[in-house]
């Protein structure tokens, strides 16, 4: 196990560098340099090229990009072209945590949930409760997560307290523990339905597999033949959703921050793509790879723990 750990973190070096150097190649080629903000007042060519020399934008693309490695290796990122006197790493500090967050509550609801949803339509099948989960989780896999945040809103936050039900959400923010709920309803919505759709075939197909039957034979209750025989193996194809699924929304979605007025990475990676924010675009792309090449390794290495017959 630990040789396999080792030689998969290897793989990070190169793969992190493929992926600086393909966002990195694609910012060059789309035009303009990104070093005068959006909004700025009208400066001259000479005022462009003092600002690209202060960048370092002057120096050829090989320089360039080994700069940049040298330091983001160091764990320096830049300054921001987009937002003047504040870095790249300041602005990930202080809004990183807010999205993690959101991405962390937005996975557990989309497990805990989507698990039961899926397990429950499996020993259900054909049933009342089958139809009642297929149906939510069509319902949630095709609502864009920025739509069910407005459905959210308009429902729990407009039209109730209208009719005089005040529930207390606040959309202007968080500031409380209820502030978090509507914008991971609405984050978690779609892997809810992905993981209840999987979980329900993967049980189903469990439930008919020769173990189970010979389990039912040995005069098992249906309880225990579920929990111990099916869930153990159905979940298998399950936990591989579940690493990409919080690498995609452990960053935050950038959508739902701004619906929810959530200050978190999202308004700063889309207001840094439209500017070309070259230190800031670089910086989230290589975080969000680290982030779900950790995820990917940390589901491989629980195989082994939930299958015994799997083996590094």
């Amino acid at each position: 196990m630990g040789r396999y750990i080792a030689a998969r973190v290897f793989w990070f070096v190169p793969t992190m560098l493929m992926l600086i150097a393909l966002t990195f190649t694609i910012l060059k080629l789309t035009p303009g340099t990104g070093v005068v903000p959006q909004g700025a007042q009208i400066v001259t060519q000479d005022q462009i090229e003092t600002l690209k020399r202060h960048y370092g934008l002057d120096k050829p693309l090989y320089q360039q990009f080994g700069i940049y490695v040298a330091n983001a290796v160091q764990g320096d990122f830049g300054d921001s072209f987009q937002y003047r006197g504040q870095t790249v790493n300041s602005i990930i500090s202080r809004t990183f945590p807010i999205s993690l967050r959101l991405g962390a509550f937005a996975t557990l609801f989309a497990v805990v949930v989507g698990l039961t949803l899926g397990v429950l339509a499996a020993v259900n099948q054909n049933g009342a409760l089958d139809y009642l989960s297929v149906t939510m989780a069509i319902l949630f896999y095709s609502l864009p997560n920025f739509v069910m945040g407005f459905l959210l809103i308009l429902l729990l936050a407009v039209w109730l307290p209208g009719q005089g039900i005040n529930l207390g959400f606040n959309i202007g923010g968080v500031q409380g523990w209820r502030d978090w709920i509507l914008p991971t309803i609405a984050l978690g919505a779609a892997p809810l339905a992905t993981i209840a759709r999987y979980t329900r075939s993967s049980v189903i197909e469990a439930i008919r597999s020769d173990y189970v039957r010979t389990a039912r034979a040995k005069g098992l209750s249906e309880g225990r033949v579920v929990t111990k025989h099916v869930l153990k193996n159905a979940l298998i194809p399950v936990l591989t959703l579940i690493g990409p699924i919080f690498a995609a929304v452990g960053t935050g979605s950038f959508f739902v921050e701004e619906v929810f007025n959530i200050p978190g990475m999202g308004p700063y990676f889309v207001e840094s793509i439209t500017a070309k924010d070259q230190p800031m675009v670089l910086a989230v792309v290589l975080i969000y790879g680290v982030f779900l090449a950790v995820m990917n390794l940390v589901v491989d290495v629980l195989y082994g723990f939930i299958d015994p017959r799997i083996r590094y």
